[in-house]
């Protein structure tokens, strides 16, 4: 028999062969196998997302439905105000307007005319969304404070579902702080805490985008500034619109900080440095409290408030007056004359002199084969006339016959090389020569000539506004130095550092710094009328006279640090002019007018709480059947 192969290109004959095919049981089996395949696979895939979702991680899930209509906002805790110690604002805080981006809705492709909304730089929008990638995703990103009107109404008029629901709108509170950079540097500035922050320990408790204080009392006493935030938690539907507010935890103000500081000193200092580089620092002896401390130049901390700008960054880090610098507690300079009454208690406690001994002053001496030149020519001069004349020839003298390591230990008690430890961030410690000091850092003997230039103030002797305030103010008060602090909640447990002094040698040291200001001496323009005031001038070079004339920024500074009254003082005001190149008795107005506020207020105080009880003595007299009228003086009825 013969095989004829299928005509496949008969149409009848494929088409009968194609019947034949799917009518074969072998085709039909193939067929239920391969349905049956895909049913398995589409059921093992069912189950296995049941088992995801509903067995190994419900919570994940079930929290993610969750926050699909439940929505929660923070609520923004305001920081604590900072008072005067009379009770009066110094930072407040206004209520203003930020924008965040809920980053569960966020599309990336959105960013850039959000920037643009906001006048945001887009880099710097995209850098901050990097930070937080880290972060949980239902955690919202605050993209922008403080914001303007034209901003507000493009938040407002493009929230809507179909443009960019991710953007929300809360009030928050920012703080306000002084115009024209007033108490800049003791209040200090807020601002984001950075990358850097978050890794240091001290920081653990806080959380990336949060508000803290950077500098200043805002940095000291941050965690009493700051409140708690709270939370609004909504309903809201698929498409982020809100149905329903579930509730509203509260947010709990911070506490707030009463200073010592006060406001009416404040600015007779912050008038009287104006236009110049120094510092004023005015300070209660007897308590160690603060009453002032300007330092100029200042920056103006709204700046800071929100977020600072580049350009104003670069403006106050470039500006060649170190705006920044709190001149009080971080200027370290030579403190010139200001220094000799240390030098007399040196010399005094030590038994190398006493208040007749006399050296002559023709104008310099020479030790050591070298010729120290003196400002004048005084003649003989003891104790008296030469604090009050500031006479380099006696303190060099002086200075040589007590020795550095009894000026170093002196100096040491009152207070300087050593920081304060006032209330505030980074202050400095200044700098205390003795041969320990310079065979530590220099590996080099001490020769007995660095004693001359240390005796008059000057070498490598350093010390800030704020310490030579309290070292001639506890040496006035007998021997006794108060830690100086800003805020009256500050601790009153910590004792002061005391050294037994001879109250006799005390009382000679300020009767010449008497002198000073009232028998024709170097400070005489800081007289008051009414009141005794005793204080010392000082000049201090920062560089030689012939590397001077080349660099006319390098003038002398100009201390003087006055007191009153003499005996028993109740202020004591430190004024440092930088390179002004001018005498320390040009500074000694500025503490005069500080202590002329000081005292005028008292009076003030005086007068009207005597008028309160007059008028309350006149009351209880009226109310007295057969009283007569009572004797204001006396408070006895005649």
């Amino acid at each position: 028999m013969r095989f004829t192969a299928p005509d496949y290109q008969n149409p009848d004959l494929a088409a009968e062969h194609k019947i034949r095919d799917r009518d074969d049981p072998k085709f039909a089996s193939a067929k239920m196998a391969a349905f049956q395949y895909t049913a398995a696979a589409i059921f093992l895939f069912l189950v296995s997302g049941f088992w995801e979702l509903q067995i190994k991680s419900p919570e994940i899930y079930s929290e993610r439905a969750e926050r699909n209509r439940i929505r929660a906002l923070p609520v923004i805790a305001p920081r604590g105000k900072i008072l005067d110690r009379d009770g009066r604002t110094i930072v407040d805080n206004h209520s203003s307007w930020s924008v965040l981006l809920s980053r569960e809705t966020l599309k990336p492709e959105h960013l850039h005319e959000i920037a643009d909304g906001l006048h945001l730089d887009y880099d710097d929008l995209m850098k901050k969304f990097n930070r937080y990638k880290r972060r949980p995703k239902y955690e919202p990103l605050i993209i922008k404070e403080e914001l303007t009107p034209a901003e507000l109404a493009f938040v407002e008029s493009h929230r809507d579902p179909e443009t960019f629901p991710e953007m929300e709108l809360i009030t928050s509170q920012r703080r306000l702080y002084p115009e024209n950079g007033i108490l800049s540097h003791v209040v200090g500035y807020t601002g984001e805490i950075s990358e850097s922050e978050l890794d240091l320990p001290e920081y653990g408790k806080y959380n990336q985008g949060q508000i803290i204080g950077k500098t200043g009392i805002e940095k000291q006493y941050n965690d009493m500034l700051m409140g708690v935030d709270g939370e609004r938690q909504s309903v809201v539907d698929n498409l982020g619109r809100e149905r329903q507010v579930l509730g509203m935890k509260e947010a709990r103000p911070g506490h707030n900080v009463q200073l010592t500081i006060d406001l009416d000193l404040q600015v007779v200092a912050e008038l009287a440095l104006e236009g110049r580089r120094g510092a004023v620092v005015a300070l209660n002896p007897q308590n160690g409290e603060i009453l002032a401390m300007a330092s100029k130049p200042s920056f103006d901390p709204n700046k800071f408030a929100v977020r600072i700008k580049s350009k104003d960054w670069r403006e106050l880090t470039g500006d060649p007056g170190n705006p920044l610098l709190n001149r009080a507690i971080q200027a370290q300079w030579a403190p010139g004359s200001t220094f000799k009454p240390i030098v007399a208690l040196a010399g005094m406690e030590s038994g190398a002199v006493d208040e007749n001994t006399t050296y002559n002053c023709p104008g310099g001496a020479t030790f050591f084969g070298h010729y120290y030149m003196c400002w004048g020519t005084h003649g003989a001069v003891s104790l008296h006339k030469g604090m009050a004349q500031s006479c380099d020839s006696y303190f060099y003298n002086v200075g040589n016959k007590t020795g550095i390591e009894s000026i170093a230990f002196y100096a040491t008690q009152a207070g300087l090389g050593a920081k304060s430890g006032i209330d505030l961030p980074n202050e400095a410690a200044g700098t205390v020569p003795s041969p320990e000091w310079k065979l530590r850092n220099y590996r080099q003997k001490w020769f007995a000539g660095e004693t001359i230039s240390v005796s008059i103030g000057q070498g490598a002797l350093t010390a800030t506004p704020l310490q030579i305030a309290r070292a001639i103010g506890g040496l006035a008060a007998g021997g006794v130095w108060h830690v100086p602090h800003l805020t009256l909640s500050a601790t009153k447990d910590e004792k002061p550092h005391e050294w037994a002094v001879n109250a006799e040698n005390v009382r000679k040291i300020v009767y010449g710094t008497y002198g000073v200001v009232n028998e024709g001496g170097t400070g005489g323009r800081a007289k008051l009328p009414g009141v005794d005031v005793c204080g010392k001038t000082g000049s201090a070079q920062v560089a030689s006279g012939e590397y001077e004339k080349t660099h006319k920024d390098l003038k002398d500074n100009a201390w003087f640090v006055g007191f009153a009254p003499c005996y028993n003082p109740e202020i004591v005001v430190a004024v440092l002019w930088e390179n002004v190149g001018l005498h320390g008795q040009f500074a000694a107005p500025t503490a005069r007018d500080v202590m002329k506020a000081y005292f005028d207020k008292k009076e003030r105080a005086a007068e009207a709480e005597a008028a309160r009880v007059a008028g309350s003595q006149q009351a209880v007299a009226g109310l007295l059947p057969g009283a007569g009228p009572v004797n204001s003086k006396s408070g006895e009825a005649r």
